[in-house]
């Protein structure tokens, strides 16, 4: 998060508590507030700010205004007295942004659920005709991806109504996106065997390229010289563009990164995170596609 992010936040809060304060508080111009009574009556409820009316507010923000310009050093005051607000404001900040990514990664599934769940540009691990669907994005140089690849086996051995899908999201260098290249070959050329290259070539050690990712193929009966035809090939030119375009609109920011029906996940989060993930999109299954 930057200074200026930090900055913002932290002026929010406190303009904002200043001015539940002060909106509940008779403000004396010298600094003093009233003082009640001990025959006074009890003091009413707090007042808050959403509870003002327009002109209240304006009026509020303009005492408050004159006082931070008469009083110039309150905020700095404020903080070295109250340093926690500046912890509570970007927490706080942190939480509402949370909150709003994941709306919006759930209203991008929607909007792209044909191509996330039914695309003829994926590879389908598990039961093709389960009830659930985990997506996979993933980076055949992703260390984190290769050590994932248990949890996905382990889910699909535990589970067996769920359907898996391999998006390629090659986001490493250019070694990763020729492994990719091949990986789409395999699927056009071989398709009952790109399951078994998937988890051959993740579970190669070391960085991994076209040359890697061939001999790998090979080793599992494909023709080199069909796969270097098809690997430079307009389908697998546009199965990137297609997984390059679903991971923006949904913002992933890393890999792996999983989806289902109901939200996504960034990160190898684990088997017991992706069980849990599973059963909630399973719960929440109001559709054929899920």
């Amino acid at each position: 998060m930057s200074i200026r992010t930090i900055a913002v936040a932290t002026t929010a809060a406190i303009v904002i508590g200043a001015a539940g304060y002060f909106a509940g508080t008779a403000f004396d111009p010298s600094g003093a507030a009233e003082t009640a009574t001990e025959t006074a009556a009890p003091p009413a409820e707090a007042t808050t700010v959403a509870q003002l009316s327009a002109p209240q507010r304006q009026e509020v923000e303009g005492i408050i205004k004159d006082y931070l310009a008469t009083n110039p050093g309150f905020i700095r005051d404020y903080l070295i007295a109250n340093p926690e607000v500046i912890r509570d404001a970007i927490d706080e900040l942190q939480r509402k942004q949370e909150v709003e990514d994941q709306a919006a990664q759930v209203a991008a599934i929607s909007d792209n659920r044909d191509l996330l769940f039914s695309s003829p540009r994926q590879v389908v691990m598990g039961n093709p005709d389960g009830d659930v669907t985990l997506i996979e994005f993933f980076d055949y140089n992703c260390g984190y991806c290769r050590r994932a690849v248990a949890d996905v086996q382990q889910l699909m051995a535990d589970d067996p109504n769920l359907k898996v899908v391999l998006k390629e999201f090659p986001v490493l260098g250019e070694g990763s996106m020729e492994a990719s290249q091949v990986s789409i070959a395999v699927r056009i050329l071989a398709p009952d065997k790109a399951g078994d290259f998937h988890d051959a070539l993740l579970a190669q050690s070391g960085q991994v390229n076209a040359e890697v990712a061939l001999a790998v193929a090979e080793s599992l009966g494909l023709d080199r010289a069909a796969l270097e035809e098809t690997m430079v090939s307009d389908e697998v030119r546009d199965t990137i563009g297609e997984a390059y375009a679903l991971a923006q609109s949904l913002s992933l920011t890393g890999t792996p990164s999983y989806v289902t029906a109901t939200g996504v996940a960034i990160g190898a989060i684990g088997y017991d995170a992706l069980k849990e993930k599973i059963a909630t999109a399973r719960a929440g299954c109001a559709t054929e596609v899920c």
